[in-house]
């Protein structure tokens, strides 16, 4: 009976691929974290363009909506010096003297302090107040806040209770009220006043 024939290799045959160097080897290394990086820097940002796209066609539709939009003085008054108030009028304050330090972008769970906001509103951000609002409403904030988070024209989504679903809209001198949520308005306002403060508009 006839044994299975076996292929066997030359023992000790030196193989025809070339050994790879360690600078080679390190070469690929950085090329393929590069590709990676410039593969997720794609993704974000196509991410980012579809996400500011579609907040940027709701803010076109309620362009024309922001009738309500009400319009505060600004009572001056600059920086607050240590243990000095502010006496302001409204409870969420658009304009007026502020504490010198601000309040960055970003979704709070807690209460921040009024002096703080104002500042962050004259670096042109939106100070957006909410109690207990929908979820969808919370989720679209949140998003919106993803989108924009730069110091001078960022979001700043923040807990004030006794607005029970209502939402309040803040810019310098401006405010608005929306009871119950309307996107497209809101997005509407957040697109006329972002980055428009008085202390370094970027729009």
């Amino acid at each position: 009976m006839a044994g299975r024939k076996r292929h066997r290799g030359k023992a000790g045959a030196a193989s025809t691929a070339p050994a790879r160097t360690g600078m080679e080897l390190w070469k690929m290394g950085v090329l393929g974290v590069l590709a990676v990086a410039v593969a997720w820097g794609g993704w974000s940002w196509w991410r980012y363009s579809a996400g500011e796209g579609r907040f940027l066609a709701l803010a076109a539709v309620g362009a024309g909506g922001l009738d309500a939009v009400e319009k505060h003085q600004d009572p001056g008054g600059g920086h607050l010096r240590p243990g000095q108030s502010a006496g302001y009028r409204d409870r969420m304050p658009t304009a007026g003297a502020h504490d010198p330090k601000w309040i960055d972008p970003g979704v709070y769970d807690t209460p921040q302090l009024p002096t703080r906001l104002v500042h962050s509103l004259e670096h042109g951000m939106i100070v957006i107040y909410y109690d207990r609002p929908q979820a969808e409403v919370m989720e679209t904030l949140t998003a919106w806040a993803g989108l924009y988070g730069a110091q001078w024209s960022g979001l700043v989504v923040v807990p004030n209770p006794g607005l029970d679903d209502g939402i309040v809209l803040t810019a310098w001198q401006r405010s608005l009220k929306l009871e119950p949520f309307d996107a497209a308005t809101a997005a509407g306002f957040i697109d006329r006043y972002r980055g428009r403060g008085p202390e370094h508009p970027v729009r």
